[in-house]
């Protein structure tokens, strides 16, 4: 095994994504230690060629840079809490899922305790950790980004954000929800048409390449955002966009609508303000409303 001497990393958590991203490491020849609350963990990581710490405070002491990926943000306090004065004049990237608040918090924590802090949302299921399709996203410290680029490149594709370091969190949370809700609306489809005979399966090889195809409209719909006119053409109107007949059909088939009702709830709200002939985009004044 190749050999990268110029960096020693230390990676606090050993759970599916942490063993994932460590083990990226070790293959990549770095000099890597390794620490989990639970023994065990580390095994084949030491097998491999990792080094593991009896205690967190001896893997923090064993490198300049440390990888937090706890299971959550008190999680990070709980361990680096009583270690802040080791971990002075050193690097934590913390790619523990945070909300950009936390994420905040912890880069002022890190401040206070003269520790370089980047933050990192991580794109991906472990699996997918150093294969195409896996993007980590970063915001905090420039410096630590820019020096430690290659080591975090072979994780995923690596995006800065900017200085704020809820930035990351705030652009995972936000592709999350898409996601979710997405995943949300297949799943709609696939139960209304089970009582037809029709097994998911079957559904999700129509649903794949119908749902991949319309993602081309998210451009048409952000220029329209970004440009605050809902009334220019080529749009379908909020009034063309009632799903009643969809939340009709649900109930004949006997199952809940109320994924579906929630984005007709957004359609009816701006319809009801008299906004009917403009633009599906326009349920996006809907969702700004909080409450």
């Amino acid at each position: 095994m190749t050999t990268n001497n110029s960096v020693q990393v230390s990676v606090l958590g050993l759970g599916a994504m942490g063993n994932a991203l460590a083990g990226a490491l070790v293959k990549a020849g770095y000099a890597t230690t390794v620490w989990n609350r639970s023994a065990g963990k580390a095994d084949d990581l030491v097998a491999q060629g990792a080094e593991a710490a009896a205690t967190a405070g001896d893997a923090v002491r064993a490198s300049r840079l440390v990888i937090a990926c706890l299971l959550d943000h008190a999680s990070v306090h709980e361990v680096l809490d009583p270690l802040s004065d080791e971990l002075a004049e050193r690097t934590l990237i913390n790619v523990t899922t945070t909300s950009p608040a936390q994420s905040r918090e912890l880069a002022a924590w890190a401040a206070d305790a003269r520790v370089a802090y980047l933050d990192g949302g991580i794109m991906a299921v472990p699996h997918m950790i150093g294969q195409p399709g896996s993007s980590i996203l970063y915001s905090g410290s420039a410096d630590v980004f820019n020096q430690y680029k290659p080591l975090l490149d072979l994780w995923g594709t690596s995006t800065y954000f900017g200085e704020d370091a809820g930035l990351a969190s705030l652009y995972d949370f936000a592709l999350l929800a898409g996601m979710y809700v997405m995943f949300a609306g297949f799943m709609h489809g696939a139960a209304m048409v089970a009582p037809a005979g029709v097994t998911a399966g079957e559904f999700a090889a129509m649903a794949a390449p119908w749902l991949t195809a319309m993602t081309g409209g998210f451009q048409g719909f952000a220029a329209v955002i970004d440009g605050g006119d809902y009334t220019v053409e080529g749009q379908q109107s909020l009034e063309f966009s009632n799903l009643s007949h969809i939340l009709a059909a649900s109930s004949d088939q006997g199952v809940s609508a109320e994924v579906v009702a929630m984005v007709q709830r957004l359609i009816q709200r701006q319809i009801d303000a008299g906004h009917g002939e403009e633009g599906f985009a326009r349920i996006i004044e809907s969702i700004k409303q909080a409450g």
